[in-house]
């Protein structure tokens, strides 16, 4: 099976067709660099289920989303 690469919001790159586990997209407050109100989303995925094989990701509403589509193979990688 060939490799669907797919690009995380913080820049680094995984194989979708590796992918064992998707979390439920979960939310918090935060503060952006010029200390205004925000909130932040992060989902966590693992390529095996063990937990040293699960990654976080953390990013704005939108890049989460087009995370999550591109994993499950509903949007063209990046």
């Amino acid at each position: 099976m060939a490799a669907r690469w797919v690009k995380l919001p913080n820049g680094n790159i995984i194989d979708a067709n590796r992918i064992a586990y998707v979390s439920k997209p979960d939310s918090y407050p935060s503060m952006d660099d010029e200390g205004n109100d925000r909130i932040e989303y992060a989902v966590t995925f693992g390529t095996a289920f063990t937990r040293d094989t699960f990654m976080t990701v953390i990013g704005s509403k939108d890049e989460i989303a087009a995370l999550i589509r591109q994993l499950l193979g509903a949007a063209p990688a990046a």
